[in-house]
């Protein structure tokens, strides 16, 4: 069941470090970017919680049993 949480996890967090590319390339946030000087918060956090979700999702899935 672990295993599965933790696929899940490194399933969401690809998906989501996708989805904050996607709204950190997007028009409005170069536009946004290019205007006040940094990136757009939402992109930016977006791809910090994929990282995070991958990370724990691998470390879930490789952690030993004992």
């Amino acid at each position: 069941m672990k295993k599965m949480i933790s696929a899940a996890l490194v399933i969401g967090g690809i998906l989501l470090l996708y989805f904050g590319y996607q709204e950190y390339q997007s028009l409005q946030s170069e536009i946004e970017e290019a205007l006040t000087g940094s990136p757009d918060s939402s992109a930016l956090w977006m791809m910090i919680g994929g990282a995070a979700a991958v990370a724990a999702g691998l470390f879930g899935l490789f952690q030993k049993r004992s």
